[in-house]
């Protein structure tokens, strides 16, 4: 582990840790990193980037330069965040996920594993590159399974997408979207209840729901009923 002299010193730091790695786009500026942290190998934080209290990683996470980012996020293995991104706090960011340069991330969003973000519009078009931006992604937002969202997009607050979207145009506060191109379907309001949703699913799958008074429910502990839902919270 190597740290910058003013970084503060985070509770458990693996091995194989590197903190303040050099910066070509700028050199000689700090890593800010707040207490509390919990940083597993493999895991290399950029210096000229701020990261607030109490943040997490996985294994082989990669924050880039010029990063702000806020308490108490939590970024998962083979992740990477480029540089110049706004991360709010209590942000969760699963696993195998980029975090294309200049995206912003509010507040109690949600990205499960494999999401990808783009933030180049014409890629190997020189002015396209001078204008990168990746989208907005509002608070409380969550972004399902292997998700693309394209540049210059806004997801408003709240909002749901749906697993393998390929989300081109802005999604509204509030509102479950999918599909390639993810388009708005209903209020996140509407959904069903989870139970009735599992129940369903249950039944076409043939399988008959565990109860949750039950711990002797005959259904299989790998069955569908038990797995964690697509883009479940770890």
């Amino acid at each position: 582990m190597s740290a910058p002299p003013d970084a503060t010193v985070a509770s458990l730091v693996d091995a194989g840790v590197r903190l303040g790695y050099p910066a070509s786009r700028r050199p000689g500026q700090r890593l800010e990193l707040g207490g509390g942290a919990r940083l597993r190998s493999g895991t290399v934080l950029y210096e000229a980037s701020r990261i607030g209290t109490s943040f997490e990683t996985g294994h082989s996470v990669v924050v880039r330069e010029d990063c702000r980012i806020g308490d108490h996020v939590s970024i998962w293995s083979n992740t990477v965040v480029d540089y110049g991104c706004q991360i709010g706090d209590r942000v969760k960011i699963h696993a195998n996920c980029y975090i294309a340069q200049f995206t912003v991330i509010e507040d109690d969003a949600f990205l499960a594993p494999g999401v990808t973000i783009a933030n180049d519009l014409y890629p190997g078009d020189e002015a396209s590159a001078r204008l990168m931006a990746g989208p907005h992604i509002g608070a409380g937002a969550q972004i399902g399974v292997n998700v693309t969202i394209l540049p210059f997009v806004r997801i408003g607050a709240g909002a749901l997408i749906g697993s393998g979207s390929v989300v081109t145009r802005d999604i509204q506060p509030g509102m479950v979207a999918y599909g390639n191109p993810a388009l708005p379907r209903r209020r996140v309001a509407d959904l069903p209840h989870i139970a009735g949703r599992v129940a369903a699913i249950s039944a076409a799958s043939g399988l008959r729901p565990a109860s949750p008074t039950s711990p002797t429910s005959p259904v299989s502990p790998v069955s569908p009923v038990n797995r964690p839902a697509a883009g479940a919270r770890p």
